[in-house]
């Protein structure tokens, strides 16, 4: 799905222009990609929690050549689903 995509489901579910329902998601996924830029943590209720994490140099091995190398430390970002996410997309028993 793209942001387009659900621009147009917020336009249709809530009755607001296009041009509006695109700069409402334009101004959340903002609001979200600065947090994390700052290493802040972004929990949506029911959905998930953005976490940045800091990785540590480690030992690693280029896979054409064999050679070991230094893979550099840096930050990442990881996404956990909500146990409710999870339940909706896998099914009930898993």
């Amino acid at each position: 799905m793209t942001k387009a995509e659900i621009a147009k489901v917020v336009h249709e579910r809530v009755g607001l222009s296009k041009k509006e329902s695109g700069q409402i998601v334009d101004v959340v996924l903002d609001v979200v990609h600065k947090a994390l830029e700052q290493g802040e943590d972004v929990k949506l209720s029911g959905f998930g929690h953005f976490m940045v994490r800091n990785k540590r140099p480690r030992r690693g091995r280029n896979p054409k050549t064999g050679d070991e190398i230094t893979i550099s430390s840096r930050r990442i970002v990881t996404f956990r689903a909500s146990q409710l996410l999870k339940n909706q997309v896998l099914g009930e028993n898993q």
